[in-house]
């Protein structure tokens, strides 16, 4: 057998017939897809929990939140705004469980999937090209084509699987199985075209940074598109222009409403086709280029490149900007729905309480809440940006660097500065934010200052992040990312969702952000020094273990 492939593989394409090409290329698909299941399997079990966990948790908020008709009808009413459609879609059936869910969630599980499916398609496609190791396989008896392929059939069947253990979710909390089946196609439809977006961006650019950066453009654009398009509709019905947007596409499936099938098959043609001209694109390419040009840069780098700091701040500028847009955009919706979702609010509700925590108002209560929930979009920020030490470790760009005058404590400190500075920046502005948004809605415009002061409160918890990165990075440099990013997780959980589970308040009240007063409780500075001397002991003893270890490569 290994003669009869080594000789086919040898054959140039033009003496087979096409079917004999096509078979080629594809020799070896289905010990690749084991090969990529076997590296990502726990990435991809972490977002299946999470995805399908949260339709759970909003079903079951939601159904405490809104337990008779009458308020859920009230809902609806307070759902149909400019505001909402433009977020999260049109407000469709919002009288009912479904119908808030989806107002809830489904954008929200929709972008996460598309941002899953994106950076894992690039992490084991444009990125194994950029460090060596496709050409490695290739050089064996696998087809051309083979590890592409089977990478993109790996991550469309996760998008499947997501969609159908979020229908199993919603299933089990009493929704009606139609429309929770058509939800969990309009989630898989998506992520199955943002698959062949990140196919087609792993063609054009020529490196994951680049092409992770190109198809979550293409996400934003499509994101866009959907809002002009439901903020232009005639009552529940988006303008034309929601069929330019493969989010719109999924939206239009309308589940728990009319449960349309037939969008899914666009869905299905497009990642269809766009995983067609990624496959034509890569034949025609040399193996390790990009199809784009590479853009030819200044001949000197500027005074500010030539520090670590300016170096490290301009390698990370896009992400910051996009980050920064993403706050600003939760900041103006928290505070401008603040005061409407209060009068919907019942001072019993185990959800009211949840949210108000130690504050004496409802209305203050919620928006610490919020401001709260902003917080943790900086830290995710703040995770990201400081991952850069271990990611650059991995990639082998240290070695250079570590061997000259710098040394690592310089060099890793120099990293920490753009997260560190950039989180206090990114927390005044989304308290301002909400502020600007609460305070419009109550015609007092001076609600921004008190509103950023009360976000600041949160900044030694981000620093706290940036030493958790460290500590990770230099102590445990293979499994950092994944520690880092798990406690994140539960940390989040615990914030937002503790007192719903019931959980004792020395869980609930003990995490590092939960820990933080909020706007209108009785503010004490103990917690912010109990969380600063974690993050000088974190910080410290990382940059002491990696001052001393060996270099640890991917």
């Amino acid at each position: 057998m290994s003669t009869r492939v080594a000789a086919r593989s040898a054959a140039p394409d033009a003496a087979l017939p096409r079917a004999g090409v096509l078979a080629d290329a594809a020799l070896g698909v289905g010990i690749l897809m084991r090969f990529i299941l076997r590296r990502n399997w726990l990435r991809m079990l972490i977002w299946l929990i999470v995805l399908a966990g949260m339709v759970v948790l909003v079903i079951d908020s939601q159904r405490s939140l809104f337990p008779t008709q009458a308020d859920r009808d009230a809902y609806a009413k307070v759902a149909n705004t400019p505001a909402i459609a433009a977020l999260t879609g049109l407000p469709y059936a919002a009288g009912t469980l479904g119908g808030i869910l989806n107002i809830k969630l489904w954008m929200t599980v929709a972008i996460g999937l598309s941002f899953a499916v994106i950076f894992m398609v690039n992490r084991n496609g444009r990125a194994e090209e950029e460090s060596g190791r496709t050409e490695l396989l290739r050089s064996g008896v696998l087809g051309k084509n083979a590890y592409s392929l089977a990478n993109w059939l790996v991550f469309s069947a996760f998008a499947v699987v997501v969609g159908l253990a979020c229908s199993a979710a919603a299933i089990s909390q009493g929704l009606p199985a139609d429309g929770a089946f058509v939800m969990g196609g309009s989630f898989a439809g998506v992520g199955f075209v943002f698959v062949g977006v990140a196919a087609i961006a792993g063609q054009l650019a020529r490196t994951s940074r680049g092409a992770n950066a190109l198809a979550s453009t293409v996400l934003a654009v499509s994101y866009l598109i959907r809002a002009v398009a439901d903020v232009n509709a005639t009552d529940d019905r988006a303008s034309w222009l929601t069929w330019l947007s493969p989010i719109g596409w999924g939206q239009q499936t309308r589940s728990y409403g009319e449960n349309l099938w037939w969008p899914l098959l666009l869905c299905l043609a497009g990642g269809t086709l766009l995983c067609g001209i990624a496959l034509a694109l890569e034949r025609r390419r040399d193996l390790g280029a990009g199809l784009l040009p590479d853009r030819v840069g200044p001949r000197t780098a500027s005074a500010l490149v030539r520090t670590q700091v300016g170096l490290s701040l301009r390698l990370q500028r896009g992400s910051l900007i996009g980050w920064t847009v993403g706050i600003i955009v939760g900041g103006l919706f928290f505070g401008g729905v603040a005061k409407a979702m209060v009068d919907l609010l019942k001072p019993d509700n185990p959800i009211t309480q949840a949210f108000v925590g130690g504050s004496t108002n409802v209305l203050d209560g919620l928006l610490g809440f919020f401001l709260m929930a902003n917080a943790l979009l900086v830290a995710a920020f703040v995770l990201q940006s400081t991952d850069s030490i271990r990611a650059e470790e991995a990639a082998g760009r240290t070695e250079i660097q570590w061997s000259s005058a710098i040394s690592r404590v310089r060099w890793a400190a120099a990293r920490m500065v753009v997260p560190a500075v950039a989180s206090l920046g990114l927390l005044a502005l989304s308290g301002a934010c909400v502020g600007l948004a609460y305070g419009a809605a109550v015609d007092d415009p001076s609600q921004s200052g008190r509103f950023a002061l009360a976000s600041l409160a949160y900044w030694p918890t981000a620093l706290l992040m940036v030493g958790l990165v460290v500590f990770c990075a230099a102590v445990i440099p293979r499994a950092a990312a994944a520690v880092t990013w798990g406690i994140y997780g539960v940390v989040v959980i615990l914030s937002m969702f503790g007192d719903l589970f019931g959980l004792p308040d020395w869980v609930t009240k003990n995490t590092p952000f939960t820990a933080v007063p909020r706007l209108d409780e009785t503010f004490t500075i103990l917690p912010l020094v109990v969380i600063t001397v974690l993050v000088l002991v974190a910080g410290g003893v990382g940059l002491w273990v990696l001052q001393r270890r060996d270099m640890v490569s991917a």
